[in-house]
C-alpha cells in the first residue's frame, strides 16, 4: 500500500468563508500566511491510515516526504513528539513503512530525530566529479542485522535502483583445475604444456602495436572453436574494425559471430562513468552467459574516474567473473618509454596470469618479444620469447637469444608477416 505523499494523507476541501472567518484552513494548498495557534497533533492522519490499513489488509507502506507534515510550524517540541508518536504507531499496526525524508542541516534528516526512532536509515547521495555524477548509498544503521556501512553506488534505470555488486568479503573463489589453451602452441607450452587455468584472469600488457589484440583474438578463436561461448568488450575500436584487421592476421572470428558463440559490445569510456559500465556489463555477462570474457584494452577505463575508482570497479567486476568461473583475458595499453612492470599496480595484483609483450628496434626493424611475468599456480617459462604477426597469426621463437636477425627477416619472408 502507498500512503502517498504526506500532503495527500491530510488534503480536505478548500477553506470555505466561514473557515476563513474562523482562521480554518483544510485545502491542500498551503494559505499565503500560515498562523500557528494551539496545540497540532496527528490524530487526523491517524484515523487515516488506520481506515486504509484495515480496508487493504495492508502489511506495507510509504510515506513521502514526513516534512509535508510539518511545513510551516516551528514548535520543535510538538514535532518531535508528534514524530515519534507516529513511528510508535506504525509499528503497533504491524506495518513496515518506508518513509523518506529530506536530508538536514549538519544531520541525517530535517528534524535530527528519524534516524534515532527507526529500525534502519538509509542514506543517498548524489555527487558530481569531473562533469560525471554518481549516486550512492550508504546503510547508516540495521537494528538486529549485520550489514555492510561503506558506501555503495547505484542506479536509476528502466529496470529500476541497481545497487553495483560488493566483492566476496571471504574471498571464496573455486579453485578450477581444468586448464584452456590460449590459442598459441608456443605460449602454452611457456606455461606448463597446458595453457590457462579456467575461470582464472589473464593481463596482457605491452605499448602499442606489441600483439595484444592478435593474442586476444587467438583466444578468443581457440574457445569458439571448443564451442565456448565467449564475449568481447571493446573500448577502442569497432567490431568490424576487429574483425577485418584480424582476417589480416589468418583469424577470421565472423563465423563465430554468425553462429552465435561469439558477440562483441563496443562503447566509448566516455559515454558515462564507471559505475554505468559495471552495470552494464554484469547484465550482459548475466544474459549472454560466456565462459570466456576479453575486455580490450582495460587501460581506457581509466579516463573517466580516479585510480581508486577504477581499482574498484575492476576488483567488482573481476571478482564477478571469478565467481562465475570466467576466463577473462584483459589487455592493457602502457605509454612508450615506462617501466611496464611499475605502471601496472592499478590491477596487476588482481590477475592470476600477467604477460608482458615488447617491442624493441634492432638493426632497423622492430622485434617483437613476450614473457610470462607470473603465472599463479603453474609452472611457467621465465624466458623472453620472441615472436612476429604473420598471416597465420602469432609465430613464437623459442627464445629470444635463439633468434639472430636473420632468423626474424626468414620468418617474416616465408610467412608474409604483418607488421
Amino acid at each position: 500500500m502507498r500512503f502517498g505523499s504526506a500532503t495527500e494523507a491530510g488534503r480536505m476541501q478548500r477553506p470555505t468563508s466561514d473557515d476563513n472567518r474562523r482562521g480554518v484552513t483544510r485545502g491542500g494548498e498551503a494559505p499565503k500566511a500560515l498562523t500557528e495557534t494551539g496545540e497540532y497533533d496527528l490524530e487526523g492522519l491517524f484515523v487515516r491510515l488506520d481506515y486504509a490499513i484495515r480496508t487493504l489488509g495492508a502489511k506495507r507502506g510509504v510515506l513521502d516526504t514526513i516534512e509535508s507534515l510539518f511545513a510551516g510550524l516551528t514548535n520543535d517540541g510538538i514535532l518531535r513528539s508528534e514524530l515519534r508518536r507516529l513511528f510508535r504507531w506504525l509499528k503497533d499496526q504491524g506495518v513496515t513503512a518506508l518513509i523518506t525524508g529530506e536530508r538536514g542541516d549538519g544531520a541525517l534528516t530535517r528534524q535530527g530525530l528519524e534516524e534515532y526512532v527507526s529500525d534502519a536509515v538509509i542514506l543517498l547521495d548524489h555527487r558530481v566529479h569531473d562533469q560525471v555524477s554518481t549516486r550512492r548509498l550508504r546503510v547508516v544503521k540495521y537494528r538486529g542485522s549485520h550489514h555492510g556501512t561503506n558506501e555503495y553506488p547505484f542506479l536509476i534505470g528502466v529496470d529500476g535502483i541497481s545497487v553495483l555488486p560488493v566483492s566476496s568479503l571471504a574471498l571464496q573463489h573455486g579453485a578450477p583445475l581444468e586448464r584452456v589453451s590460449s590459442g598459441v602452441a608456443r605460449l602454452d607450452a611457456m606455461l606448463s604444456g597446458e595453457g590457462y587455468y579456467r575461470g582464472s584472469t589473464i593481463l596482457v600488457s605491452g605499448t602499442a602495436g606489441t600483439g595484444k589484440t592478435s593474442l586476444a583474438a587467438h583466444f578468443l578463436d581457440a574457445a569458439c572453436r571448443r564451442g565456448e561461448r565467449c564475449l568481447c568488450f571493446l573500448f577502442e575500436e569497432s567490431p568490424q574494425q576487429l574483425l577485418r584487421n584480424m582476417r589480416s592476421i589468418g583469424i577470421d572470428l565472423a563465423p563465430w559471430v554468425a553462429t552465435g558463440l561469439l558477440e562483441f559490445h563496443a562503447d566509448r569510456p566516455s559515454r558515462y562513468g564507471l559505475e554505468s559500465h559495471l552495470v552494464t556489463m554484469y547484465d550482459i555477462v548475466a544474459n549472454f552467459r560466456p565462459t570466456v570474457t576479453v575486455i580490450d584494452p582495460v587501460t581506457n577505463l581509466m579516463t573517466v574516474g580516479t585510480h581508486s575508482d577504477v581499482q574498484a570497479m575492476l576488483t567488482r567486476l573481476i571478482d564477478h567473473l571469478k565467481t562465475a568461473d570466467i576466463t577473462a583475458m584483459l589487455t592493457s595499453l602502457t605509454p612508450g618509454q615506462t617501466d611496464i612492470e611499475r605502471t601496472e599496480n592499478t590491477i596487476s595484483s588482481l590477475m592470476d596470469t600477467w604477460m608482458v609483450l615488447a617491442n624493441e628496434p634492432v638493426g632497423g626493424r622492430h622485434r617483437r618479444g613476450l614473457y610470462v611475468l607470473k603465472s599463479r599456480g603453474m609452472a611457467h617459462s621465465n624466458e623472453l620469447c620472441e615472436f612476429a604477426i604473420t598471416d597465420h597469426g602469432l609465430n613464437l621463437l623459442a627464445t629470444a637469444g635463439a633468434a639472430t636477425d636473420v632468423d626474424l627477416a626468414s620468418l617474416n619472408r616465408d610467412h608474409h608477416a604483418v607488421v
